[in-house]
């Protein structure tokens, strides 16, 4: 039984105004003030225009805000880009990097491993997300993807600071499509991830995230694996009914 905390951040994705988000978290403090015990680390990610809302309704609660994304240049002719002194300014605590769906429109490994000694800097604490496609993992080439990718978002991140950032395997083929990636599947890679990850960090600090079409249904059997330190979890994060029940699996 490991002694990391389990961290469970739900991805709002573009979803939700400022007056939903709010009533969202009001039922969200709501349905884990009638828990025993939650049992884990719990943040939510809005869209920036319902960040500093989030943030002050959850204030207070133990539950934090973080937003999706951000940039890695403090502040400059960056139309349309967030920084990481704004993110923190707007009360929230953490931010999500390198999510597939931002690497996707662009972000690369140098930008992801730039915005989260940004982020670091900020105290902040980036949840940094690496996956494979549904072609490299049917080529085999899953290993040595994360690796990769797994050693570019950390090359800036010092030996001392495993504890203030999670790692998120999020297969891509499992992002939004229904198809979750098995127990077994979530364990080996996470398990991979720890172990990159400890060239670098303390392996028995830094907390690895299983993050792709997290359910109710599935996430007990997903979060009981030794290496998922938790879950980044998409769609099902967007009713809260449904996200403290993934909460409570953790």
């Amino acid at each position: 039984m490991s002694d990391r905390l389990p961290l469970v951040a739900g991805n709002w994705k573009m979803n939700k105004t400022g007056p939903e988000a709010r009533s969202y978290c009001e039922r969200l403090l709501q349905l884990l003030g009638e828990m025993d015990e939650t049992g884990a680390e719990i943040a939510v990610c809005p869209a920036f225009t319902a960040l500093e809302i989030v943030a002050v309704a959850l204030a207070g609660s133990g539950v934090w805000a973080a937003a999706q994304t951000m940039h890695e240049a403090p502040s400059g002719a960056y139309t349309g880009e967030v920084s990481a002194l704004m993110i923190a300014a707007s009360g929230a605590r953490g931010v999500v990097i390198g999510h597939s769906e931002r690497r996707a429109a662009g972000e690369t490994d140098v930008q992801v491993s730039a915005r989260a000694r940004a982020a670091l800097d900020q105290d902040l604490f980036p949840i940094v997300c690496v996956g494979e496609s549904l072609e490299r993992r049917e080529a085999g080439e899953t290993l040595p993807w994360l690796t990769s990718q797994v050693r570019a978002a950390l090359a800036a991140v010092r030996a001392d600071e495993g504890d203030r950032l999670a790692i998120a395997y999020e297969p891509i083929w499992a992002i939004g499509t229904g198809h979750t990636a098995t127990p077994e599947i979530a364990q080996e890679a996470c398990a991979h991830v720890r172990a990159i990850a400890g060239e670098r960090l303390d392996p028995a600090v830094v907390r690895i995230l299983y993050g792709g079409s997290v359910t109710p249904e599935n996430a007990a059997a997903l979060l009981s694996r030794p290496d998922v330190d938790g879950a980044l979890v998409g769609g099902a994060s967007l009713d809260p009914e449904s996200f403290a029940r993934i909460v409570a699996a953790a």
